[in-house]
């Protein structure tokens, strides 16, 4: 075995890939096409063992041992990784962008800014989203300063409705990936479509196609900072997020601001972070009143909810689940606009279950309305909103564990555990914790040790 043949010194070893390896034939294919098990393959017959390979790239000898065994790597970051602790040109994998790029697009600007105190890049885009939203001008001095400009490519002199309109399917289509299969499967493509659509501002077009453009890279910045946030790279979210308030204010289109705070706000209590999360919620809601629009305004609330809940405030997260539940029944769905859309009657029990989860942890109590609430989500959720399914699997066998029910919260457990191991998600991880400590609570139960060792094993994958 690899574990036996080097000892600390062989991991230690920097260099252990001969100069020429790089260029022979076999090897540019594979890399040229991202097939890092058949790059690891070939690096074992140039005699670099897996233990090696692992201290190179950062990665545990069982996550090597995997991908050799055929795991495919997709994540632009891990792949950047991978390249970078191998001594390998990002050219030779398609991962070559030129400095400005990226800074702007792919998060390089996350290692720059690691030194900066999190509360305070949390507190300089609150400031940041106040402005926009309260009526500050966009396109400012402030707004270059979130990242540097974009590499040119070649960009439509003149742009018309059917330019804007590929912008807008690209997002849908992608999009669609992310809720499928995770941030981590379709990044890439997203930064790509962006780093090209970006600059169509500075083409020709009506006043007309210029707005509806504003507003189409504002969506496609918001899905960027998304699947950034979905893939741990906090600080291109944030950059992302905020480049999309300033367009999607331009282009004078209130429910995107309000769904672009929504999404910054989820963020933040990503972060544990819920009194910050709760004032870009209420600045989303006014902006989301601004508009009209009475689903955007159930979003905000709903997670406005979430935000008192982790923050201990029972009675105003139960009341704010009720304002959800009454401005979504009074919404009308066929003229939402389309970034509402999303929110869907599922959605309303998925957050009704996730707040209460959240409140059950301090006040078990609260399982009789997640669990029925959590179960209509999990029936109603297709394999197309797989990462959402993952999540709820996961909170209702934490209720189910709260409960008492070992056995049948260990078996919703394991269906969460299957579910996730084909999404490209860190926050999939993340949101996966809870379980993980209240079944290894329960050792001494046999269901639930099981259940702890599954999910042991799926975070040291």
């Amino acid at each position: 075995m690899d574990a036996s043949n080097g000892g600390g010194a062989e991991a230690r070893q920097s260099h252990a890939v001969p100069a020429d390896a790089w260029e022979q034939p076999e090897m540019r294919a594979a890399l040229a096409s991202r097939e890092i098990s058949a790059v690891y393959r070939l690096l074992r017959k140039h005699g670099v063992s897996q233990r090696q390979i692992a201290a190179m790239t950062g990665q545990s000898q069982s996550e090597v041992s995997e991908i050799l065994k055929g795991r495919q790597v997709m994540a632009y970051d891990v792949l950047t990784r991978i390249a970078d602790g191998l001594g390998v040109q990002r050219g030779y994998m398609g991962l070559a962008y030129d400095e400005a790029t990226a800074i702007r697009v792919v998060g390089s600007a996350d290692g720059q800014q690691a030194e900066e105190d999190e509360s305070v890049k949390r507190r300089r885009f609150l400031a940041h989203a106040a402005q926009v939203t309260m009526g500050a001008a966009v396109f400012g001095p402030e707004s270059g300063t979130w990242s540097a400009g974009p590499a040119r490519t070649p960009a439509p002199g003149r742009i018309g409705m059917t330019d804007v309109r590929q912008v807008e399917a690209a997002t849908r289509a992608l999009r669609a990936l992310d809720y499928q299969y995770g941030g981590g499967f379709c990044r890439d493509a997203v930064v790509a479509q962006l780093s090209w659509g970006q600059q169509m501002l500075e083409s020709n077009g009506t006043d007309v196609v210029k707005n509806r453009l504003y507003v189409a890279l504002a969506d496609l910045h918001s899905l960027a900072g998304w699947t950034s946030f979905d893939t741990g790279l906090m600080d291109s979210a944030r950059g992302h997020f905020a480049n999309a308030l300033d367009l999607a204010k331009q282009g004078d289109n209130h429910p995107l601001v309000a769904n672009v705070l929504y999404r910054m706000g989820r963020v933040y209590l990503h972060q544990d972070a819920p009194n910050d999360a709760l004032k870009l919620f209420q600045l989303g809601q006014i902006a989301a009143q601004e508009s009209g629009s009475e689903l955007a305004v159930s979003v905000l609330c709903a997670n406005e909810a979430w935000a008192y809940a982790m923050m201990g405030n029972e009675e105003q997260a139960v009341k704010l689940l009720g304002r959800s539940k009454d401005e979504f029944e009074r919404a009308n769905l066929a003229e939402a606009e389309s970034w509402v859309k999303f929110f869907t009657e599922t959605d309303v029990y998925a957050m009704v279950g996730t707040v209460h989860t959240v409140l059950a942890q301090k006040n078990a109590e609260h399982t009789k309305f997640a669990i029925p609430a959590l179960t209509r989500a999990v029936d109603s959720y297709d394999d197309e909103m797989a990462r959402s399914k993952t999540f709820m699997l996961s909170a209702l066998a934490t209720n189910h564990l709260l409960d008492g029910d070992l056995d049948h919260g260990s078996k919703v457990g394991g269906k969460a555990i299957d579910c996730a191991e084909g999404i490209k998600s860190e926050r999939v991880k993340d949101r996966m914790r809870p379980l993980q400590e209240e079944a290894e609570r329960r050792r001494n139960n046999a269901d639930a040790r099981d259940l702890a060792d599954r999910l042991h094993a799926f975070y040291a994958a």
